[in-house]
């Protein structure tokens, strides 16, 4: 399942059904789970995890050294999930140990050509990184959110849960989940109604989500006050208090 044209490290563990391309070099301590596909020319340094049955394409970048000029060649790792799509060209570093020293990425995203997730990130599941979506360090990326092409998203960035950004847009204060922004800065624009009815959210959940968001950006209201007139709708449902809980997590300062 290696083409003998590949350069793989002894100090690399490959399970027996990992299959390598020709010109792909994969460095020590780089371990990668059953069913991975790397295709041609494809970089791998470590200390790296990758899981199983993930596919990496051609020309792709993964675990090499942060961009971060603090950065003094101190032991850090990357670690990805299961079933992950990363297309050509993408980027991925290794975290940093400003943070804790480790990016994350999950099970089952698409990430498409040239997008860039640099050090100390975390990346949740089920997201769609566009093309050319960027994010600097320490950024988190929850759970099916998705970014649209040539989103950039400024260093400690929250994006929360099915939040969505349109193309070309710059995310330079946290994304509350559910919602969508766009523009340069990033600016709110309602919630991701569609992306919510496909994953299947009934009609009443998104009505409530919706008078959540209406709280926080139509009422004139602080974020303090804003959270507090959310309380009693927290309580009573799961995914209003976790649109609450994303407006209260984040250092940068919510997009407004």
């Amino acid at each position: 399942m290696i083409d003998e044209r590949a350069v793989v490290s002894q100090e690399a563990r490959l399970d027996s059904d990992v299959s390598v391309g020709p010109f792909a070099v994969i460095g020590a301590e780089v371990e990668i789970g059953a069913g991975t596909r790397i295709e041609p020319h494809v970089v791998i340094k470590g200390p790296t995890t990758i899981g199983r049955e993930n596919h990496i394409f051609q020309f792709a970048s993964i675990g090499d050294d942060p961009q971060d000029r603090k950065y003094g060649g101190e032991r850090t790792s990357l670690r990805i999930g299961d079933r992950n799509t990363i297309r050509e060209y993408t980027t991925i570093n290794r975290g940093t140990v400003q943070d804790e020293g480790l990016t994350r990425i999950g099970d089952d995203n698409w990430i498409m050509a040239y997008s860039h997730i640099a050090h100390d990130c975390v990346v949740g599941s089920h997201t769609i990184f566009a093309n050319n979506a960027s994010i600097a360090g320490h950024v988190h990326v929850d759970d099916y959110a998705i970014l649209g092409g040539f989103t950039a998203v400024h260093q400690f960035c929250q994006i929360g849960e099915n939040a969505l950004t349109s193309m070309f847009t710059y995310v330079t204060k946290d994304v509350p989940a559910f919602v969508v922004v766009s523009g340069r800065p990033a600016e709110p624009r309602g919630i991701n109604v569609e992306g919510l009815k496909r994953r299947g959210f009934e009609t009443a959940q998104i009505r409530g989500i919706r008078e959540a968001y209406r709280t926080v950006y139509r009422q004139g209201l602080t974020l303090e006050e804003a959270v507090e007139a959310l309380a009693p709708a927290a309580r009573a449902d799961g995914r209003v208090a976790r649109f609450a809980a994303s407006l209260r997590r984040g250092t940068r300062g919510l997009v407004r």
